[in-house]
């Protein structure tokens, strides 16, 4: 009869260590490069309490950590969008304080964005395409609960909300943004409403 062993319990531990080691690279990264578009990986891994070379067994180039964390922050909008869909919040107000929450994101990340404008290979790890799918999905699940409610007009679609939102990618992060945007956004909440 062979004796067990303990080792088959290290492996979910060293997975567990490998995640937060994941997760507080993207969490420097985004601060830096909000900061700086041009932070080096270098100084994030130090700032992460890592070694470089966990950093890059994790983002093996600069463009690969910049779209994963683009990719994590978007894919938090659609986790907020489904959180928000079941809040006892009324549904309008619900997709009122998520395009809150996506101004918001915009102009913060504002460093983030440059950087990942300026990837040099931004077309193999970042995917446009993916990121309106994400946020559209968002916005459908948001739309259509107030629809179903009778707050919002059953007419208008996701896309029509994502381009009426666009505005926010336009807007000066620099300036004071801030009380532009919660106008133009009561506007478009206006016009999304069913008609009495």
């Amino acid at each position: 009869m062979t004796e067990t062993t303990e080792q088959p319990l290290a492996a979910p531990k060293k997975r567990a260590d490998a995640q937060a080691n994941h997760d507080r690279i993207l969490a420097v990264a985004l601060e830096a490069l909000t900061a700086d578009p041009d932070a080096s990986l270098n100084s994030i891994a130090k700032t992460a309490g890592i070694g470089a070379g966990t950093l890059y067994r994790h983002f093996p180039t600069r463009d690969h950590l910049i779209g994963a964390v683009y990719r994590h922050e978007v894919d938090e909008l659609a986790v907020a969008a489904e959180r928000m869909a079941q809040t006892r919040m009324a549904p309008t107000a619900a997709l009122r304080s998520w395009l809150d929450r996506v101004a918001q994101y915009g102009m913060t990340k504002a460093g983030l964005k440059r950087a990942l404008d300026s990837a040099a290979n931004a077309t193999t790890v970042f995917d446009p395409g993916a990121t309106h799918t994400t946020l559209a999905g968002a916005i459908e699940l948001l739309l259509e609960r107030g629809q179903a409610a009778g707050e919002l007009n059953p007419a208008i679609s996701a896309e029509d909300v994502f381009l009426a939102i666009s505005f926010l990618w336009r807007l000066d992060p620099d300036s004071d943004w801030e009380p532009q945007a919660s106008r133009l956004l009561d506007l478009v909440v206006a016009g999304l409403r069913a008609q009495a």
